[in-house]
């Protein structure tokens, strides 16, 4: 069978085909990780020329559904983005301890705010950013050691990440990324038709030989989480981040892309990488800290990147809710909120710590320095994800943060309290080595 007739694909013009070859890719005919048909052989099996096909497949990588590797030839991105991230669901009577969410009872409360905040209404053509929290969030960088130049505000982490990348590289770019990953980095890779080069991570973050060989290979930006590493926990100490400046020291032109996601409530110091940088972006969220539905986060970088990305903004989606910034501006002023974040990290680490001590009880050893989660290594993810459920625990299969690292499942600590952790363990342990786990006595 030619593959016309193989993948049903159909169209005279670039844009057609591309439309066909996507709708390949939804409904499964073209797979994830597979071969895509090369240009010649569709070419000459629809009737048209290479160019025409190329352009199709051109577009297909802008839209981050196609990757091309040179003399391999093109393939079918691993993961498509075409059914987007539904939640994780499971039956009643099951603990969900994968969703990755902070606990609710350690949030401030937001109606309390909207009660007490002074508002007063943006109209178009003002200035954008409320200058006190701007002069707040300079503050915080300051005291953080970032050696900020400008700073924006932006629609949160992944925002802020996302118009980072655009505004200084291309389709085709290759980026540095940790291995396991985020998921929604791997996307907006995707999206952006950029290639991510994998690095390992271990306990203190991104493995420098790793980042070496990524930047060796083209990488001309870096994205990575100095702690609460996501799935692992993983966080920078000072040797670590010192090994890792010396090797962005030689590539002086790379883009940092530094995900302090958790900041108030990580649970560990913060190692930056950017000083000296000429080309950097520092995002710090207020979802984990005071509610992922503050869809807020302060980004402080180099005066190019940070005109780019206010340029964009100003395009697109013109501002960020000037409520939204009345509010986060009122909670970081309240010393309420601050002792209440305190608190929050400090739960949240105990919890973590227990779950961890329960682990290693049950022979399973894991390190988790920072951050909501744990990742914990497994021979079989779907055996263990299956026998979890049938035990009570809903956890997070690790194949959607993986590109070359090993099997594993990610559990949300934020809600586990420490006599659950033990029975989490122990199920963990039943379902991953009931004959070879060694238990402590």
């Amino acid at each position: 069978m030619n593959v016309v007739g193989q993948y049903h694909i159909h169209g005279k013009r670039s844009i057609e085909i591309a439309e066909s070859l996507e709708a390949a890719v939804r409904e499964g005919r073209l797979a994830g990780g597979g071969r895509a048909p090369t240009v010649r052989a569709l070419a000459g099996a629809l009737g048209v020329s290479v160019v025409t096909v190329a352009g199709a497949y051109r577009l297909l990588r802008e839209r981050g559904l196609f990757v091309t590797d040179g003399r391999r030839g093109t393939t079918v991105r691993a993961m498509p983005l075409l059914q987007g991230r539904p939640g994780m669901r499971f039956p009643e009577g099951v603990r969900n301890v994968a969703d990755g969410n902070p606990d609710p009872a350690l949030l401030p409360s937001l109606a309390a705010v909207l009660r007490e905040i002074a508002y007063d209404p943006v109209l178009y053509g003002q200035e954008p950013e409320i200058p006190a929290l701007l002069e707040l969030a300079a503050k915080r960088f300051a005291a953080a050691g970032v050696p900020w130049t400008a700073v924006a505000i932006v629609g949160g982490a992944l925002d802020g990440i996302e118009r980072a990348l655009a505004a200084s590289l291309r389709p085709g770019d290759r980026v540095a990324v940790e291995d396991p990953a985020y998921p929604p980095y791997l996307d907006l890779l995707a999206v952006l038709g950029l290639l991510p080069e994998p690095v390992a991570v271990d306990a203190a973050g991104m493995v420098p030989r790793q980042l070496r060989r990524a930047l060796a290979a083209g990488a001309r930006a870096a994205i990575y989480a100095p702690r609460s590493q996501n799935p692992t926990a993983a966080a920078f100490d000072e040797r670590r981040a010192g090994e890792l400046r010396r090797v962005v020291a030689k590539d002086p032109d790379v883009l940092l892309v530094e995900d302090d996601h958790t900041a108030g409530i990580s649970g560990a110091a913060y190692h930056t990488l950017v000083n000296g940088r000429a080309k950097f972006a520092v995002v710090r969220s207020v979802s984990k800290a005071l509610g992922p539905d503050l869809r807020l986060a302060v980004l402080a970088g180099d005066p190019m990147t940070v005109s780019r990305i206010r340029l964009r903004q100003r395009a697109g989606t013109g501002w960020v809710s000037g409520m939204l910034q009345s509010m986060v501006l009122h909670l970081w002023s309240d010393p309420h909120v601050k002792a209440l974040v305190k608190r929050a990290e400090e739960t949240y680490a105990r919890r973590r710590d227990a779950f961890v001590a329960a682990l290693r009880a049950e022979g399973i050893e894991v390190e988790a320095r920072s951050g909501l989660n744990v990742w914990v290594p497994v021979v079989d993810e779907d055996a263990t994800v299956r026998l979890l459920l049938e035990a009570g625990w809903g956890v997070y299969p690790g194949t959607r943060f993986r590109m070359t690292s090993g099997p594993a499942i990610r559990v949300t600590t934020a809600r586990l309290e420490p006599r659950d952790a033990v029975a989490l363990a122990g199920a963990i342990a039943a379902a991953t080595c009931p004959t070879t786990c060694v238990r402590s006595t």
